[in-house]
């Protein structure tokens, strides 16, 4: 009967530890991107009274006689399961769709979690907002916004969004220009002639105007271009633009190119710039060419952002330049249950979770990034409620073991009188 109580009072505390994670469980039933656990158990070793038997000539095989002893936690097992996706529209939150976890560091070592709500602080690093941990990702170059994956992932690597203190200037390299040319002069007597000015940008964002005179030639469909400066600039380069009389398409003379030389005193270089020609046609139409493009910009501060869903982070400028600022890491595992909790939503890698394997998002199986959500819990309440029940009856029903086999300890005892 000692064996039976004893069994009770094991189960009691089995029970009991699974209350305890029921009641976790329930408890972040709202916290964001909770992974729930479950309580899996197990027979405790089992009293061999006699040992199974093999049969004879005579007579079969008997089993053996054995009792339990009770029952023991056999572990915690964690529901990695994805959970439902909330708006929040919020452009530092970040849900991860799919598998993944976020890496973050509070400078001694890296962290994990599928806890997305991040926020800037006043160096404008992208931070943990729970607990104020750098994110880590890959950090754009300056000049290029060119992201180098290539690079190793560690606790200097956090992401900075600089609202307002960076700024971005883009040279100018290329001009396109648009328009007609009209055909009907070359029958006309004199010379035809059409101007058009563009701006454009140097290293340092300087503008500097430049006109563009295209000029009739003394031979038909053809056509002579020139660029001028202004205010000191000085412009070398120079041109020929032929057409197919019968269809007013250019055959050749796209693209050119010109040095643009600003004056010494400024101490910016000269610097090319390629000019398309291609959308020019040569029709019997009015005579007009513009600039259609040219993609240099003076300088602008960072006014916002956006994130891509494979993590790119897009600074957004004043003077409309957009560019690469970093690129969001990402973090999978040969066994993600095997993680460990640390609190405040994060989690440590251990021997049997396996090493991370750190990319970016969309790649290598890991999920998307989505901005302006946030992952919830993955608690079902109604499961959880069943689990109580379950728990609940279990638990009572050894605690009538336990009085059952008190009282047939007392009825026992009682037999002396």
């Amino acid at each position: 009967m000692l064996q039976a109580l004893l069994a009770g009072v094991a189960s009691i505390k089995a029970q009991q530890t699974r209350m305890n994670v029921i009641g976790n469980n329930l408890a972040n039933v709202n916290t964001t991107a909770y992974k729930g656990s479950r309580v899996t158990f197990q027979d405790m070793i089992a009293q061999t009274i006699r040992g199974a038997g093999r049969p004879t000539a005579q007579t079969g095989g008997t089993n053996a006689i054995q009792f339990g002893l009770g029952v023991l936690v056999a572990g915690t097992d964690v529901n990695n399961e994805q959970g439902s996706l909330s708006a929040t529209n919020r452009p530092t939150d970040f849900a991860i769709q799919g598998n993944g976890f976020f890496l973050v560091s509070n400078g001694d070592r890296v962290a994990y979690t599928r806890d997305g709500s991040f926020d800037l602080d006043a160096n404008g690093d992208v931070v943990h907002r729970a607990t104020g941990e750098r994110m880590m990702g890959w950090t754009a170059d300056p000049a290029t916004g060119v992201i180098d994956t290539n690079q190793p992932v560690g606790t200097a690597s956090a992401l900075t969004i600089p609202i307002g203190a960076r700024t971005a200037v883009q040279q100018t390299t290329d001009i396109s220009w648009a328009g007609n040319l009209d055909s009907r002069v070359f029958s006309e007597p004199g010379t035809q002639t059409t101007q058009a000015i563009v701006r454009v940008y140097d290293s340092l964002g300087a503008q500097h105007d430049l006109t563009l005179t295209i000029s009739e030639s003394a031979t038909a469909n053809e056509w002579n271009w020139s660029v001028a400066g202004a205010n000191g600039d000085t412009v070398t380069g120079s041109g020929t633009l032929v057409f197919d009389p019968t269809t007013g398409q250019m055959t050749s003379g796209s693209p050119g190119a010109i040095s643009v030389t600003p004056p010494a005193a400024t101490g910016v270089p000269a610097f090319p710039v390629n000019l398309d020609f291609s959308s020019i046609s040569q029709l019997a139409a009015e005579m007009q060419v513009n600039a259609s493009s040219q993609n240099g910009f003076a300088p602008g501060s960072l006014s916002s952002f956006s994130v891509g869903t494979d993590g790119v982070i897009t600074g957004l400028y004043t003077n409309g330049l957009t560019r690469p600022l970093g690129q969001i890491a990402l973090a999978i595992f040969p066994n993600s249950n095997g993680l460990e909790r640390m609190g405040n939503n994060l989690w440590r890698n251990t021997d049997n979770s396996g090493v991370p394997v750190v990319g970016t998002a969309r790649s290598g199986g890991r999920g998307s990034i989505n901005s302006g959500f946030l992952e919830q819990s993955n608690i079902d309440i109604g499961n959880e409620f069943t689990e109580l029940i379950v728990t609940q009856r279990g638990f009572q029903a050894n605690t009538k073991v336990v009085t059952t086999v008190d009282e047939m300890l007392q009825d026992l005892i009682n037999m002396k009188r």
